[in-house]
């Protein structure tokens, strides 16, 4: 007798909408490898699940679809009064590397400055 399959896990879907400058700049993550960005969520994730990102930028209506994995975890009652959420990386495919593009072209000369961010 055959096993039935095991069911395929979807990748969790997770619409983010910034429209300022300084809430990307807090959300921006540009020490992590291919770039990421802080998602405030209060969904449980854990580190290396996989997710799909619908991110809308500043004014642009459009949707820009990014596939990436849980690297950074703020949980809840985090020290500091920091937002619980989570750190998505992008992934090193061509939607992750053109999102990264756009978030620095918009961040110009702010990108790596000292001012806090979400994350660090």
């Amino acid at each position: 007798m055959s096993q039935p399959a095991a069911p395929v896990a979807r990748p969790a879907v997770l619409s983010l909408s910034i429209n300022s400058k300084s809430a990307l700049f807090a959300a921006y993550m540009p020490f992590v490898k291919n770039g990421g960005l802080f998602i405030p969520t209060n969904k449980p994730y854990n580190l290396g699940d996989e997710v799909f990102m619908l991110l809308q930028l500043m004014d642009d209506p459009a949707k820009l679809p990014v596939k990436g994995k849980i690297v950074w975890l703020t949980p809840e009652n985090a020290q500091a009064g920091r937002i619980q959420g989570v750190g998505v990386q992008f992934a090193e495919d061509e939607s992750g590397q053109q999102v990264r593009a756009k978030i620095e072209q918009i961040l110009g000369a702010h990108v790596g400055s000292g001012r806090p961010t979400h994350t660090l």
